[in-house]
Parts: C-alpha cells; sequence; structure tokens
C-alpha cells in the first residue's frame, strides 16, 4: 500500500487532487498535510472527509522539525507538494511570506524525504507542482516550452522558480526521484474569491463592481481544475524520474473578452437582461509587473503520456458559474470568513 503526502490539500487545486486520489485509489492511504491559511478550506474535501484511506494533519511546512518528525512517523512512500502562497498581489506586499514558504518550506520537505527514503528511491517519489508564470512573459505569438527559459517577475514566480531549482538540484545531488509540472491558470469549483473568475462570479452576483486590471488586455491560457488533477495523476505514475511537464488548457484569453462571456453568462444563469453584468465592469489600476502574456505548450505531455485537456473554456467556465449558484453557502461562508471555523467544529474532537 501506498502513503502519499499530499501539501496545500485543503486550497483549491490541493482539494481537488486529494479528491481524486482517495476515490480513484482505495489502496492508497492519502495524507493531507494544510496549515489552514485563508486559503486552506476543509469543507472543500467534506465529501471525502470520513474515507478510511484519508487522514489530515494541519501543520506548516516552514516548520523543519514538525515536518520531520511527520516523515519519522508516517514513513511516507511519496510526496505531492502543492503547498504554496500564490497570489501574486500578496507577494507584492508580503515577499518574505512567498520566500519562507514557497522556497524553505519546499526545502524542507526535501530534505526530510531524502533522510526518511535514505538514499534508496526504488518506489519513491517526490512530485512538485509548479506554475508556469516561472517562464516570465510572451509577445503576442509563440508557448512555453519545458525547455523555456525562467524569466520571473514577480515575488511569487521568482519564489515558485527558486523551488523549481532546488527540487531539481536534489535530482541531480542526491539522486531523487523528482519530478516538475509547470501549470497555466486554473478555473472551477471551490476556488477562493480573491482570483478573477470566482471575485467576478461573487461580485456579479451581489451587483458589486468587477474589477480589470489596466485595460484588460493581459492573455492568460486556462485550465479547468479537474483536467489538471488528471494531469498530476498521470505524471506522477508514469514520468521518469527529473522529468518536467507543462500543463496547459489550450484556451488563450484576454482578461477583458473572459469577463465579457462571464458577465453574458452570469446574465443567462440569474435571468437578467444580457449587458445587465457587463455594466460593473471597472477598470483599475495595472498590477506591478504585470505580464502581458502566458501561453503553454503542453504537446509533450500530451505525446508521451497521452493527456489531453477535456473542456473547452466556454463549456468549463459555464460548469464552473453553475457550480458556485448550486454553491452559494460554500461561497458565503468563505466571503463572510465563517469556513476558517470548520477545522474546530469537525476536526478539534475527533
Amino acid at each position: 500500500m501506498k502513503k502519499i503526502l499530499i501539501t496545500g490539500g485543503a486550497g483549491f487545486i490541493g482539494s481537488h487532487v486529494v479528491r481524486r486520489f482517495v476515490t480513484t485509489y482505495p489502496d492508497y492511504t492519502i495524507v493531507n498535510l494544510d496549515k489552514l491559511t485563508y486559503a486552506g478550506n476543509l469543507a472543500n474535501l467534506k465529501d471525502i472527509e470520513n474515507s478510511p484511506n484519508y487522514h489530515f494533519v494541519k501543520g506548516d511546512i516552514v516548520d523543519a522539525p514538525f515536518i520531520d518528525a511527520l516523515f519519522e512517523d508516517e514513513g511516507f512512500d511519496a510526496v505531492i507538494h502543492l503547498a504554496a502562497e500564490s497570489h501574486v498581489d500578496r507577494s507584492i506586499t508580503s515577499p518574505v511570506d512567498f520566500v519562507m514558504t514557497n522556497v524553505v518550506g519546499t526545502v524542507n520537505l526535501l530534505n526530510a524525504a531524502r533522510v526518511s527514503w535514505k538514499g534508496d528511491y526504488d518506489n519513491k517519489r517526490f512530485y512538485h507542482v509548479s506554475t508556469d508564470e516561472v517562464y516570465g512573459t510572451l509577445g503576442e505569438t509563440g508557448m512555453f516550452t519545458e525547455s523555456t527559459a525562467y524569466d520571473p517577475h514577480s515575488p511569487y514566480s521568482a519564489s515558485k522558480a527558486s523551488s523549481d531549482h532546488f527540487v531539481r538540484a536534489y535530482q541531480d545531488t542526491y539522486g531523487m526521484n523528482n519530478v516538475i509540472s509547470n501549470c497555466s491558470n486554473n478555473y472551477g469549483s471551490y476556488h477562493f474569491p480573491e482570483k478573477l473568475i470566482p471575485l467576478a462570479i461573487n461580485n456579479i452576483r451581489n451587483d458589486k463592481p468587477v474589477p480589470v486590471y489596466g485595460k484588460g488586455e493581459n492573455i492568460r491560457d486556462w485550465l479547468w481544475v479537474e483536467d489538471h488533477a488528471r494531469a498530476i495523476d498521470v505524471i506522477f505514475h508514469n514520468a521518469k524520474a527529473g522529468d518536467t511537464y507543462n500543463i496547459g488548457g489550450h484556451n488563450e484569453w484576454k482578461n477583458i473578452d473572459l469577463i465579457h462571456l462571464l458577465c453574458r453568462v452570469m446574465d443567462k444563469k440569474l435571468g437578467r437582461t444580457e449587458g445587465t453584468s457587463a455594466k460593473l465592469i471597472t477598470f483599475v489600476t495595472d498590477r506591478a509587473g504585470h505580464d502581458l502574456r502566458y501561453a503553454i505548450d503542453s504537446s509533450k505531455l500530451q505525446r508521451e503520456l497521452n493527456w489531453t485537456p477535456s473542456l473547452q473554456f466556454e463549456e468549463g467556465l459555464e460548469k464552473t458559474v453553475q457550480w458556485y449558484l448550486d454553491n452559494e453557502a460554500w461561497l458565503n461562508d468563505v466571503t463572510s470568513g465563517h469556513y476558517q471555523s470548520y477545522y474546530e467544529e469537525q476536526y478539534t474532537n475527533r
């Protein structure tokens, strides 16, 4: 039986990965380690929290003695590392927090795995989940490939680039069985409403302004989060040691075009006259160091591991909007802050 540590499993992407592994592989034991910062929400996993092959641990990857003890106690066979500070705006105001979690935390996990596995890396794996932002920005043409030079422009992307380098260095120096994936922007259910799509959905339903940076001309490649979780599954089980894969949705959208599409979907879903939600669009001062365009070439993943995205953006956006409208209680709990009491309410007496 494999025992897998998934870090950051109460977050947006992490919760989808945890759910997939718990439900798809009942012979695995999944340990979800999360600090439960503002972006961690155990209610994201309410449907599987009582599964016999699932266990939650609250803890901070920056705490090296705690991480070392956890590895010694649990004897993990593998790590899927998603825990990270991920919001670019927050990295601009508090860069040291991103260095500590994204860099120091990653090194703590690498050290603990290396010591625990004692140089025997057969049937062991350290999988580091990263971002396409490490590559910097693109002009009007071209795509990021696995060989694109790193050129991070924000404290967030710089911290993720650094952690990527440490993962590769531990592979080369110690012979660990490490893999990395770099993914484009995700969207879907359980997304914390500070990010563009859930923020816009929440504001539209409450008739609040929908902020758009600059003129909204920045371009992103969007991937449905469940397709990302499926890609992580495929890479975890099939990638060669030391390999890197880019994961993208082949869905490039200008921010302003995305928001206009979202407004039309929301008007339809809410029974409003078309154009009502678009009146809420408000242009705000552009983000410092805002990269113009990201685009992922995921052909290596498609060619070598036979993964392709299952949804085009228009279909995925409709499903996403419907999920938020069907789960207003979840959204209200998150926006009110009540979700932060879920751990005390559900776990402290276990």
